[in-house]
């Protein structure tokens, strides 16, 4: 099941991931909230980051 969080106008949002290579070949992991569960869905929070939310609703991840 995808982690699920929902933000204060009651919309729920799941978390997913991206990797891409940056330009010196480093992979670079990237979240983000989808109204939708899609492949890339994760099931829990990755270690280290909490779920904020902006003054408009949108949820982000920040490390603690």
């Amino acid at each position: 099941m995808a982690y699920s969080q929902e933000n204060k106008k009651g919309v729920t949002y799941y978390l997913h991931a991206n990797e891409r290579q940056s330009k010196d070949g480093k992979t670079i992991r990237m979240y983000f909230f989808a109204r939708d569960i899609r492949d890339n869905a994760l099931d829990e929070l990755p270690e280290g980051y909490e779920v904020a939310e902006t003054a408009t609703g949108m949820l982000v991840l920040k490390k603690k």
